[in-house]
């Protein structure tokens, strides 16, 4: 079994609900990142406008497309946070119907 770079005495509630290591100097976040996959059902007649607007968003690619108004997203971003502000970002662009997180896993280096 690999031994990790940090003793479980170090660590405490917040920093394994968190997914952060606490240390008396500052919060280090975990290396990576965070990445996610989102199905956005749209007006099928605004679809192509819409891949193009999220296909804008930064961290964000298109991955599958249906004519009946669905795409599968995947985004990627530095943290949790960031994640869900883009999934909301999405949600409320104009013609979008419904965006749901299907898939989130944190990537790391």
């Amino acid at each position: 079994m690999a031994q990790a770079t940090f003793s479980l005495a170090k660590l405490n509630r917040r920093a394994l609900i968190t997914g952060r290591v606490l240390t008396a100097q500052r919060i280090v976040p975990p290396p990576g990142a965070e990445i996610a996959s989102i199905i956005v059902q749209a007006r099928p007649e605004r679809l192509a406008e819409l891949e193009a607007e999220i296909a804008g968003l930064p961290g964000c690619e298109i991955h599958a497309r249906d004519a009946r108004g669905k795409l599968v997203v995947v985004a990627e971003a530095p943290d949790a946070g960031s994640l869900g502000t883009m999934l909301n970002t999405i949600q409320s662009l104009q013609h979008v119907y419904s965006a749901a997180l299907v898939f989130h896993a944190i990537e790391t280096t």
